[in-house]
């Protein structure tokens, strides 16, 4: 079985992020960049599969820019086998990435897609589930765990009443969590033999899907400073403050 894994390009999670000066977006000059870590999740994930022999290939796919080569070949040191990088300098939103990983899809014929349930910077947690509407295939989000049985797998999430186990049909598309697992480091052997392993290039524009975003865009800015708090002598000027001058009671 192959497994696909959607990985994005994301800023570091250590990086404390600034708008640019005028507003218009991120800055992301000189900014150390890394797979998103719910990303990071499921590959591991596609990783251990394989390596209990459930699967025989994991091929990592990436949406970006040229220099997302860098995070294709971070997964590859992983331990994915291959990786398809669809080449864009657009800012694309859920619907746009779905729309091409659903191509990317009929062309690999994976047997299961694992992806993380949510990006760290747009925190939109729709790819995944777009993506198993467009491909009509059933979905497990938010997946804390994943065992293989008779007639497919079972996906384990939690609720807000515990856990929930869902039994899903090969091929579908699962979205990872937190406590699924914990990622491995790349050992040096494994990033040296990942330059060689194939990456192949295609142009997001070549692939005949409407890019067009449906939303736009007005200003970044960084949340406005937290007030100090401050002591109050009794309930009556408690009360009092929170009247007049917060004013959330009457």
């Amino acid at each position: 079985m192959k497994i696909m894994v959607p990985i994005k390009r994301v800023v570091d999670y250590n990086v404390k992020v600034r708008p640019n000066s005028d507003g218009s977006d991120v800055d992301l000059a000189n900014v150390k960049m890394a797979i998103n870590p719910f990303c990071e999740i499921a590959v591991e994930e596609a990783i251990r599969l394989k390596e209990r022999g459930k699967a025989d290939e994991v091929v990592v796919v990436c949406i970006g820019p040229s220099k997302a080569q860098e995070q294709l070949r971070a997964a590859m040191a992983l331990g994915a086998d291959r990786a398809i990088l669809v080449e864009t300098d657009l800012s694309l939103e859920p619907l746009a990435i779905a729309k091409i990983l659903h191509k990317i899809y009929d062309q690999e014929s994976p047997g299961l897609v694992i992806m993380g349930k949510q990006s760290i910077d747009g925190d939109n947690n729709q790819t995944g589930q777009m993506l198993a509407a467009l491909c009509g295939l059933p979905q497990g989000t938010f997946a804390s765990e994943i065992t293989f049985g008779e007639n497919g797998i079972y996906v384990t999430r939690e609720v807000d009443g515990g856990l929930e186990t869902l039994e899903l049909q090969l091929p579908a598309v699962v979205t990872t969590d937190l406590r699924l697992n914990e990622p491995r480091y790349a050992a040096l052997p494994n990033i040296m033999k990942a330059k060689k392993k194939p990456l192949e290039t295609l142009a997001a524009d070549s692939l005949g899907v409407d890019l067009a975003p449906r939303t736009k865009l007005l200003s970044v800015s960084t949340p406005p400073e937290r007030a100090a708090g401050i002591k109050v002598a009794s309930v009556d000027e408690l009360i009092e403050k929170l009247k007049n001058e917060a004013k959330v009671i009457s």
